[in-house]
């Protein structure tokens, strides 16, 4: 059980309100989330812009959200976002190595290697080797580094959200809040 309670979506008003009333699920992290009302909202754009509009592909921002999920014990970042991984192309196997951390497996590309070293760097030790950022400068462009930092930094804050106020889990809503976020 959550260590706050839940905010009830129909008890809410204004642009919060309106916010609940377009989400295709209100899952219990938004419900956690909006006793923080002056940061909702601008933390939902923030998360929608980074499912919806960064430059990094939909693979790589995935293979980062699950990263940060798995090493943060973001239990319920993990439960929702392998069904979406998995729709946007991520593969079992991709899946499986970032659960175990091993960023060398052979279902991975150099790329997603480079990423998934650069990933572990940020969590972990906040600064990052210089071989480290040269294995990332050499598959992505600065704009994409620094989408991997945001995508990152906010995963890593979620999991802190549902982890410390142990958040109840919500089943799975996958690719139905994904795609609800598109519009």
């Amino acid at each position: 059980m959550a260590r706050l309670p839940l905010i009830d979506p129909e008890t809410t008003s204004g642009d919060i309100r309106a916010s609940f009333d377009r989400m295709p699920v209100k899952l219990n992290i938004f419900r956690m989330m909006a006793h923080a009302e002056a940061n909702m909202i601008p933390a939902m754009r923030l998360g929608n812009s980074i499912l919806h509009k960064q430059k990094l592909s939909a693979v790589n921002r995935e293979l980062l959200i699950l990263q940060a999920a798995q090493l943060e014990g973001g239990a319920y970042e993990w439960r929702q976002h392998v069904p979406i991984a998995l729709g946007v192309g991520c593969t079992k196997g991709q899946i499986d190595a970032v659960e175990r951390c091993e960023y060398d497996a052979a279902g991975l590309s150099d790329a997603e290697r480079a990423l998934l070293k650069f990933g572990r760097e940020v969590v972990e030790n906040v600064r990052v080797a210089e071989a480290t950022f040269a294995g990332m400068r050499r598959h992505f462009s600065d704009q994409e580094i620094v989408e991997s930092i945001v995508a990152l930094g906010f995963y890593m804050m979620m999991a802190r959200l549902t982890e410390a106020t142990e958040t109840d889990l919500d089943p799975a809503a996958g690719m139905k809040v994904y795609d609800g976020g598109k519009k």
